[in-house]
């Protein structure tokens, strides 16, 4: 196999809550801005390992979420070094196949591809957090508690992040983007929040 990951995701984006694109229906406001960020506890790509580091895409979707032309910026934590960085960029543009190729046939154009360092937090059952990208990326984020106590969670989805998942649904208490230079200005409260783990391979 071309790589075995697994670790956590927390994602955020403009959309009120929930997030019409999961279901495949037109994004509030009709376009989304989100940022997806999937942080690799354990993993390897070719040989290469890539454990700890952490993949970022800030992303522009001008419509419904399934039609792609996404507009991305690839953030990889300053960490990495060139080959680990190459890995990922290997995986999440589609190159090595797998449940990772489907999510970069949505993409229409890298913007940039960015080092910064990183922040990424978890807690309770890892559907809660917190995560930083250098100075321009910051959110909070918790899961909605369903009727159990349990975190609410999406299981079947036309579309996902983490594909084979269940994805734990909330709000994010911060959500800033300051990236003028690539079109990203966001300062929300209370929006849309996807979290979970992920097990990639391919």
């Amino acid at each position: 196999m071309a790589y075995q990951l697994e670790g956590q995701l927390l994602e955020v984006c403009t959309c009120n809550i929930l997030c019409p694109c999961w279901v495949g229906q037109d994004p509030d406001g009709g376009t989304c801005d989100g940022v997806l960020s999937w942080h690799i506890d354990k993993g390897s790509v070719n040989g290469t390992d890539v454990s700890g580091r952490t993949f970022t895409i800030l992303t522009h979707i001008p419509g419904n979420i399934l039609e792609g032309n996404w507009r991305v910026v690839v953030y990889v934590d300053d960490g990495a070094t060139d080959d680990q960085q190459q890995a990922l960029i290997d995986v999440w543009t589609g190159k090595l196949g797998g449940p990772m190729a489907d999510l970069a046939q949505l993409v229409g154009e890298v913007i940039a591809v960015e080092r910064a360092p990183v922040q990424f937090q978890v807690e309770g059952k890892g559907v809660a957090g917190r995560f930083t990208i250098g100075k321009t990326i910051e959110a909070e984020l918790e899961p909605f508690t369903g009727a159990t106590g349990e975190p609410s969670a999406l299981y079947d989805t036309i579309f996902t992040t983490i594909p084979g998942s269940p994805a734990y649904v909330g709000k994010a208490s911060v959500y800033k983007v300051d990236a003028p230079q690539h079109g990203f200005e966001i300062d929300l409260e209370g929006h849309n929040a996807v979290s979970g783990v992920f097990r990639f391979e391919g």
